[in-house]
């Protein structure tokens, strides 16, 4: 699909900084972007930079900025990227403790095309609660960006740093365009 609107929410993550790759990737499909950020996101996140590169707010609270009152289309897609294992588990046990996972619970619930790109180590990874949060949210129809067909498995604890530079941005906005569509 050309020519949609893309929903971005970033946890709290190392491959937050460069969530522009994905607007980029986006623009660069004649679609645009808006980022909503987690709470604990904001710290990674170069705000100015991203409001600048999308012409709106980042949105990380209820509460809209002063004097931004402009509304967004309705997102055709929705990408959770990069997603921590807290916010995985948040999302799959339907949690909306805040502006950012109650935004996700809605579009999810609208049956807005998502996509989640895990960012989490082998030894996350591993616990049940984040494996069954995971087939969960698979089940319920969302695309989760992990595993071996994905070139994208998580990395081994302490590696964070080396495997945010090949943190697949590209891939996750071209599954939910396909999906959109």
């Amino acid at each position: 699909m050309t020519g949609g609107h893309l929903q971005i929410v970033v946890c709290g993550a190392g491959p937050t900084t460069d969530v522009a790759h994905l607007v980029h990737a986006a623009h660069a499909q004649t679609w645009t972007a808006a980022v909503t950020a987690t709470p604990n996101a904001t710290d990674f996140l170069n705000v100015p930079a991203i409001e600048e590169l999308t012409g709106t707010a980042v949105r990380s609270s209820y509460q809209a900025s002063p004097g931004n009152r402009r509304s967004l289309p309705a997102p055709d897609a929705l990408v959770i990227a990069p997603a921590t294992y807290n916010s995985i588990n948040k999302i799959a046990l339907g949690l909306a403790d805040n502006y950012a996972m109650t935004t996700v619970a809605e579009l999810i619930g609208r049956r807005v095309p998502t996509v989640i790109v895990p960012f989490a180590n082998t030894a996350l990874a591993a616990r049940l609660p984040f494996r069954h949060a995971v087939e969960s949210l698979r089940n319920e129809g969302i695309h989760v960006l992990l595993g071996p067909e994905h070139d994208w498995e998580p990395h081994p604890p302490g590696s964070g740093n080396d495997r945010q530079r090949t943190f697949p941005w590209a891939t996750a906005f071209e599954i939910a365009a396909r999906h959109a569509g």
